[in-house]
């Protein structure tokens, strides 16, 4: 697997040690709030969410990863590329998402993450288009999408959850490294 560092962050494999603090994360519901039903997960579900994420590191060379802080090495939370399969709506495309503990939000880690990411997909992975997802009232993904310099394309209701996405998307020519 791949090892992004970047000026404060490396995005790396899951280690056995990054359980807890993201069972910690997912046990919080204002970090939970946007993610799938808003439901906080606990330990179980958070191990599973990791199995998850490597699997699709072994079958699309491509997944969630780690987010480290470089100077303390703590878990920040994670970041990556998946397929949206809940989403037939958006298929074939590539999502780029994250997620950070609530004491690291604001300290603009999700963009330096996002961006990392964004240059591996169309880089390293070679992807053409990229899409980002986020519910419509959560404006600090919304944000982070649009430094990373994606354009809100479209606006579709969750098929499960019923509530409003806005997808928005970036390709291969609009992308500034």
């Amino acid at each position: 697997m791949t090892e992004i560092r970047t000026p404060r962050l490396i995005l790396r494999q899951w280690h056995d040690d990054d359980l807890a603090p993201l069972a910690d994360m997912h046990a919080d519901p204002a970090v939970m709030q946007w993610i799938g039903d808003g439901s906080v997960l606990g330990l179980d579900e958070t191990a599973d969410a990791i199995e998850r994420w490597e699997e699709e590191w072994d079958e699309e060379g491509f997944g969630l990863f780690a987010v480290e802080l470089l100077a303390s090495g703590e878990l920040a939370g994670a970041a990556g590329l998946s397929v949206p399969h809940d989403l037939p709506e958006v298929t074939p495309d590539i999502e780029i998402s994250w997620r950070f503990g609530r004491q690291f939000w604001g300290q603009g880690y999700a963009s330096e993450a996002a961006h990392a990411v964004l240059e591996f997909a169309l880089q390293d992975r070679g992807l053409d288009r990229v899409i980002a997802i986020n519910r419509v009232d959560n404006t600090a993904s919304a944000n982070v999408a649009r430094k990373l310099g994606m354009t809100p394309e479209r606006t579709i209701t969750h098929p499960t959850y019923d509530h409003m996405l806005q997808i928005h998307g970036i390709d291969l020519t609009e992308y500034q490294a």
